[in-house]
């Protein structure tokens, strides 16, 4: 088994704790549209700033940090965008980053991404209602992705200095941002070299170097301090920044960089990370809610009925808990669809346990949790996805997850259906033993969940 590290620790067996959190940094790239490695390519614009600084050790680390999580918040908001402006919120996302404050160009986007898909009437009352109340909406957006992401950077023990500052990520320098309308020095540093080294790998990986100094110069003074411009300039100027940082192994320099860790990194704290992303995942739809966190609970039943032992029930909690991460990469149009999918969205669906595999399996701490995370779809009989995989090549753990992840979603409330009865939602998988589910682990769960209900009498009486 691996044993994640602080930064700076070597051995066999180990990963370090930069590497586990730049692995699930690129989960947050799926749900902000970007291309792959933004946040850990951000990371390296950011602290190479934050050297030119002079910045200490602490510092740097809390900058590392910061600009490596900056978009924790990033799910919280998605259903809203697709609510309000009628669109997929992968793109919205993702075009919104290149938007300046030019009232044309901000006139341009809400009609280029406003109710493509709707009809003529619904489209002209939505692009109406973001004219009108405009400033409120985004307003709420932000405030809603600002505060949910300092929120979960508290929550991985990051100290107050992370998460104002990831809170602060959309403050401008003329007091112009959101969601507090901070200005100046009042924006905390760490949140002014972020939001810089976000617009520089956006317009870099888009359009080259020259447009990302373009917009930079152009923005300093409004979005950007000009002392952190001042020192972009300097470290741009330096012979291979650029080159790092479109090349392959820019992912590697930023782990080779991180400033060791004064957080403890334990068995409770992989526990902390693995539910503080399985909340990222489950704010993406208001259908989700709570969803990843059941799941660990059925399936954590399921282990005990089937004896495992604490340590792996602990292990399989975990597995559960980041099982849909790449739902992140799906868009709100499909997740929260009230109606069939069609070809297209149907497969843009089955895609997300793909993306769990990938995710997952970019940290070698998570390599047999990504095979459940890519799994948790098969089907004993070879009729699952994404790879057909029949009997024995599924492993036990992905078919206690899947039986627990089948129920949950049967018991409750979908876009296109409410919640079901636990009896009917065990009848109609019932049907499905042999074929979609292992008739151990569906007995298991049988089990467990007439055990809950024999005891609703005494936790009823208890409460």
């Amino acid at each position: 088994m691996m044993r994640v590290v602080a930064d700076g620790e070597t051995g066999t067996g180990t990963v370090q704790f930069s590497e586990l959190l730049g692995a699930l940094s690129h989960a947050l790239d799926l749900t902000e549209g970007q291309p792959a490695g933004h946040c850990v390519r951000a990371t390296w614009i950011g602290f190479q700033i934050g050297r030119q600084m002079g910045l200490p050790e602490l510092q740097l680390w809390e900058l590392y940090h910061t600009v490596m999580l900056k978009d924790l918040g990033c799910s919280s908001n998605a259903a809203r965008i697709c609510e309000l402006y009628l669109s997929d919120d992968l793109s919205f996302k993702r075009d919104f980053k290149t938007v300046s404050d030019s009232l044309p160009k901000v006139l341009g986007f809400v009609f280029s991404h406003t109710g493509l898909k709707a009809g003529l009437a619904e489209r002209f009352r939505a692009v109406l209602n973001i004219l009108q109340n405009g400033g409120a909406i985004v307003d709420d957006l932000i405030q809603t992705r600002c505060q949910r992401g300092a929120e979960i950077a508290r929550a991985l023990r990051f100290p107050p200095a992370v998460c104002g500052a990831i809170h602060a990520l959309d403050e401008h320098w003329n007091g112009g941002g959101r969601p507090d309308r901070l200005a100046g020095p009042a924006i905390p540093l760490y949140a002014r070299v972020a939001l810089l080294a976000q617009v520089v790998d956006v317009f870099h990986t888009a359009a080259g170097r020259a447009a990302a100094l373009a917009e930079v110069r152009a923005r300093a003074g409004t979005w950007f301090d000009p002392q952190v411009v001042a020192c972009f300039e300097a470290v741009a100027a330096e012979p291979g920044f650029w080159e790092m940082l479109a090349s392959p192994e820019v992912e590697a320099a930023v782990f080779a960089l991180a400033p060791r860790s004064p957080i403890v990194v334990d068995e409770d704290y992989l526990d902390d990370i693995a539910r503080a992303f399985a909340q990222i995942i489950d704010a993406k739809s208001p259908f989700t809610s709570g969803h990843s966190e059941r799941v660990a609970v059925y399936a954590d039943l399921v282990a005990a009925e089937l004896g495992y032992a604490p340590e792996q029930r602990r292990w399989l909690r975990r597995a559960a808990l980041l099982h849909d991460i790449g739902k992140l990469g799906v868009s709100n149009a499909i997740l929260d669809k009230n109606g069939k999918l069609d070809d297209a969205e149907w497969q843009d669906m089955r895609n997300h346990a793909a993306l769990s595999e990938t995710i997952l399996a970019r940290v070698a701490a998570f390599h047999e949790m990504a095979r459940i995370g890519g799994g948790h779809h098969e089907r004993l009989d070879g009729k699952g996805y994404p790879r057909g995989l029949k009997g024995p090549e599924i492993a036990p753990e992905t078919r206690i997850v899947s039986v627990a992840d089948v129920f949950d979603a049967l018991t409750a409330d979908r876009p296109y259906r409410k919640a079901m009865p636990v009896e009917k939602a065990l009848g109609i998988m019932r049907t499905d033993v042999g074929a979609a589910f292992d008739p151990d682990c569906f007995a298991a769960l049988e089990r467990a969940i007439a055990g809950l209900e024999a005891g609703l009498p005494g936790m009823r009486a208890a409460a």
